[in-house]
């Protein structure tokens, strides 16, 4: 039983998908309801594999979180994973002189408030359930300075941080949940494709990836499979940076 946020487009929906062919079932959370059905849809068409069904999901509200937790335990009994996935990228470029308070802290309420969210909430019911994992996606913007996309890179880097302190925390108390995050660098999804607004921006974002093109949203998934089953059962506390070689120039 895993719940992934965000999972009604790009790396959430994905990723959704790919669990559940696993043979997981999954509750697909998103603020965008008609992208999460149909993730459910997409998800209800394959032969085999796990269920899943839907829950429109603020993740920066506190009672969202309590609401859907608790009924996942209701009435599936359990959580054994939870993928904090949702996230927002804001207006492009947006640099640390031009942007407003208000979108800075719409920024932070998503990105970082909601992964908090999700913790909090989520530990104790996985915890409940004998144990499992958490995968917060975070970005190579946490590793790199992002002059354009100002309080998308601090959120992000936030994320990186608080993951190892969920990390540390949980094992130091034992139990038994692990907590890692994952690092997408430029993916063509809705998010990624709105910061590349024309083919000239675009050639210019390829030809800063050494291996030579854009990610898909499964090249994250396959990373998130990974660490939220129990193969990366000796791994908490760490980075899965997925991003065609940016991050080691």
């Amino acid at each position: 039983m895993v719940l992934v946020s965000g999972a009604g487009s790009g790396i959430g929906r994905a990723t959704a998908t790919l669990l559940a062919k696993e043979g997981a079932t999954v509750i697909v959370t998103d603020i965008n309801r008609p992208g999460g059905l149909e993730t459910v849809q997409q998800i209800g068409g394959q032969i085999n594999g796990g269920g899943a069904r839907f829950e429109e999901h603020d993740t920066s509200k506190e009672a969202d979180w309590k609401r859907i937790i608790d009924g996942i335990l209701e009435r599936e009994g359990a959580l054994h994973g939870l993928v904090n996935n949702a996230g927002i990228s804001g207006p492009f470029p947006a640099t640390f002189e031009t942007e407003t308070v208000e979108q800075w802290q719409r920024m932070l309420s998503v990105n970082v408030q909601g992964v908090f969210l999700g913790c909090k909430h989520g530990v104790p019911a996985i915890r409940q359930s004998g144990g499992g994992s958490i995968v917060n996606t975070s970005s190579l913007a946490a590793f790199l300075g992002t002059p354009d996309l100002s309080a998308y890179g601090a959120s992000k880097g936030a994320v990186r941080q608080f993951t190892k302190t969920v990390a540390i925390d949980c094992a130091r108390k034992g139990y038994k949940v692990r907590c890692n995050s994952v690092h997408p660098g430029i993916i063509l999804t809705p998010m990624g494709n709105a910061v590349m607004p024309s083919d000239k921006a675009r050639e210019r974002a390829r030809r800063r990836i050494p291996i030579g093109d854009f990610g898909a949203p499964e090249d994250i998934a396959y990373g998130i499979l990974y660490l939220i089953s129990d193969e990366s059962r000796f791994v908490t506390g760490t980075e899965l940076v997925i991003d065609g070689g940016m991050n080691a120039i």
